[in-house]
């Protein structure tokens, strides 16, 4: 059986408090530092569980407060384990990230700060040119670059709804298929190819050809899943690289 991320843990820890009313509506969460003793985390991990809490509608932020249980949770998003096995239900939540993240892609280009833009330039040279083991060539998968992108729309929920669904994503993504050698000078070129269109146009400030290139991106992202679950005959079933 996969063993749970620790962000999940502590989800699922503080889920369990706001249900079972040890955490009632309008209480006020432990702080970060206290969540990481508690739960012998990291505050990377204690963001990231909150990030989801918040993507639910279960919590929210509260200016130089801290973070508080919903007096009225919303409907709660959620992305049962089964579907992230399967690759038409992960090719679904590819769909649905498109359709955030070309939003997200022009408003970074109209608000992001110029140093904020000068950190998505440098994460994508910096993902570009990790060159994988060319023995065992995995799928590239760009997920702080993305985040930074988010980051820069300055919108929370757009900033948590992404983390959250990366997250759930991500290690779907971290599969065992490989490229040939013939294949994977051309494979990463395109790709480069396509975050410079979007770090383009988000440095001249140009939201309508941002999100043209990270429609483009995510489009061919999604073919290059279906294309790669092929070639591997992993038609219906996405299994990690075991770790």
């Amino acid at each position: 059986m996969k063993r749970k991320s620790l962000s999940t843990v502590v989800f699922e820890g503080l889920l369990d408090q706001i249900r079972t009313g040890k955490l009632g509506p309008g209480a006020q969460l432990p702080t970060e530092a206290e969540l990481c003793l508690s739960f012998e985390v990291s505050r990377t991990v204690v963001r990231e569980a909150i990030a989801r809490l918040r993507s639910e509608g279960l919590v929210v932020p509260r200016q130089g407060k801290g973070v508080f249980v919903s007096e009225a949770p919303l409907g709660s998003f959620s992305i049962p384990d089964q579907d992230l096995a399967a690759l038409p239900q992960t090719i679904a939540l590819l769909e649905l990230r498109l359709a955030v993240e070309v939003e997200a892609a022009g408003l970074c280009a109209e608000r992001c700060a110029d140093a904020e833009a000068r950190a998505i330039r440098a994460e994508m040279e910096r993902v570009d040119s990790a060159h994988p083991d060319p023995a065992a060539t995995r799928v590239h998968y760009d997920h702080d670059f993305h985040l930074l992108i988010a980051r820069g729309t300055h919108n929370a929920q757009i900033i948590d709804f992404l983390t959250y669904l990366s997250q759930q994503i991500a290690p779907r993504l971290q599969l065992g298929y490989v490229l040939s050698a013939a294949l994977k000078d051309e494979y990463f070129d395109r790709i480069h190819a396509e975050h410079r269109a979007i770090v383009d146009a988000i440095e001249r400030r140009q939201p309508d050809a941002a999100r043209a290139a990270m429609r483009s991106h995510l489009l061919n992202s999604l073919e290059r899943l279906r294309a790669l679950a092929h070639a591997t005959g992993r038609k219906d079933r996405l299994e990690p690289k075991p770790t």
